[in-house]
C-alpha cells in the first residue's frame, strides 16, 4: 500500500488501523510505502507530525519511506521510527541510497509474518544488553519455525544429505594467538551443529585462558561461510526445544564474551550466520572477493544466529532491515562505508 505522509497522518488518527490482521493472522497491509517528497523544512515540526511520531513509537507493520531527494536532519525523528527509508541521502543510518521498492514489497508479501516480526524485533534488540537481545531473537526465530511461511519453504527445499566434515573447525595456537578456521570447504563452510559446537568450544577455551591475547577467525575454501546448513533446518522436534538449544549452545554469545580479542577475516560469500556471528567481533576484515547477505526472509524466518543483535550495532537497525527485507548482496565497498567491515584483509 502506498500513501503520502499526509495520508499516513490521517490514517494514524486511529492507531489500530495501522495494525490489523486477517482471520488467518496475516497483516491486512503487509507493508506501507510512504512518499516523503515535497515536505518543506517547517513541515517537519508540524503538530500533526509530532502526533504521528507518538503513534509510531508503538508496534507498527513494515513502513518504508521513499524520497527522490536527500532528506534533512530535521526528518530524523520520523525516519528513526520507520522500518527503513530509501533516499539519496539522509540523517544517520536511517536510509539506504538505492533499492528496488517493488522487490522488497514482493518479498514482504511472500513472508508477511516474518517481515513484520523482523520490524518489531529490530525495534527491541538494539536497546537491550546483548545476552537479553539474543533471547528475544531466539524466541522470535523459534516461533517462526512453527509458522506456515517457513513450512512452505522447507517443503520446497529438499535436503542434500552430504556427510559432515571430520574436523569442521580447526584450532591452532601460535604464541598468544588462537587461530580458528571454519573447515567445511566442500560446503562453503555451511554452519552445521558440529561447526557451531567446535566454534563455541574454541571461543570458550579463549574465554577461560587469559594467556590468549588475540583470536583470528577465518574460513577455508572458496567462501568464509554460506550460512546455516540448510540440511539441518527444522530437524528439531518442536519450537520450544529449538529455543532451548539455541540458548544453551549460542555461538553468538560465545563470540560476544571474547569479542574484544577477535579479528575475523572474510572472503568470498559471507551469508547468514557468517555475517551475524562475525559482526560481534572487535575487528572484521574483508578481501576484495567478500560479499555479504542475510537471506532468511526468503525462508520465512528472521536472522537467528545473532544478526538482529550484532548487525544493528554496526550499521543501524534500518540498514539491517534492508539487508533482510531485500535479500540483496552487500559488496565490500558498501560494507566498509557502512561499518559492517572495518578494513581490508
Amino acid at each position: 500500500m502506498r500513501c503520502s505522509l499526509a495520508e499516513l497522518i490521517d490514517q494514524a488518527a486511529d492507531p489500530r488501523s495501522l495494525w490489523r490482521v486477517t482471520p488467518n493472522g496475516d497483516p491486512e497491509v503487509p507493508m506501507l510505502v510512504v512518499d516523503l517528497d515535497g515536505i518543506r523544512g517547517s513541515d517537519w515540526g508540524h503538530p500533526s507530525l509530532r502526533r504521528l511520531l507518538h503513534v509510531l513509537d508503538e508496534p507498527t507493520p513494515v513502513i518504508l519511506g521513499v524520497a527522490s531527494e536527500p532528506l534533512p536532519a530535521e526528518g530524523a525523528p520520523l525516519l528513526e521510527r520507520l522500518t527503513l527509508t530509501l533516499a539519496p541521502g539522509g540523517p544517520g543510518q536511517t536510509w539506504v541510497p538505492s533499492a528496488d521498492v517493488d522487490a522488497i514489497a514482493t518479498a514482504v508479501a511472500r513472508a508477511p509474518r516474518a517481515a513484520n516480526t523482523l520490524a518489531g524485533l529490530l525495534r527491541v534488540t538494539p536497546l537491550l544488553p546483548v545476552p537479553e537481545a539474543l533471547v528475544a531473537e531466539s524466541l522470535a526465530y523459534s516461533t517462526l519455525l512453527g509458522g506456515p511461511e517457513y513450512a512452505a519453504w522447507r517443503a520446497s527445499a529438499p535436503r542434500g544429505g552430504l556427510p559432515e566434515a571430520r574436523d569442521p573447525v580447526v584450532v591452532e595456537r601460535d604464541g598468544d594467538t588462537l587461530r580458528i578456521a571454519l573447515s567445511r570447504p566442500e560446503r562453503h563452510n555451511a554452519f552445521s551443529r558440529a561447526m557451531r559446537d567446535g566454534l563455541i568450544d574454541a571461543l570458550e577455551l579463549a574465554a577461560w585462558d587469559p594467556s590468549v591475547g588475540s583470536i583470528i577467525l577465518n574460513g577455508r575454501g572458496p567462501s568464509f561461510s554460506s550460512g546455516g546448513d540448510l540440511d539441518e533446518f527444522g530437524t528439531i522436534a518442536d519450537v520450544a526445544t529449538a529455543h532451548g538449544v539455541r540458548m544453551a549452545r549460542s555461538a553468538a554469545l560465545a563470540m560476544h564474551r571474547v569479542s574484544d580479542r577477535v579479528e575475523v577475516r572474510t572472503h568470498g560469500a559471507v551469508i547468514g550466520a557468517g555475517v551475524e556471528i562475525s559482526a560481534f567481533a572487535a575487528r572484521v576484515l574483508g578481501d576484495e572477493t567478500s560479499w555479504f547477505s542475510l537471506p532468511e526472509l526468503s525462508m520465512g524466518l528472521v536472522p537467528g544466529a545473532g544478526g538482529t543483535v550484532s548487525v544493528p550495532r554496526r550499521i543501524g537497525r534500518w540498514r539491517t532491515a534492508w539487508l533482510v527485507l531485500s535479500g540483496e548482496r552487500l559488496d565490500l565497498t558498501t560494507a566498509l562505508e557502512w561499518g559492517l567491515v572495518d578494513g581490508h584483509a
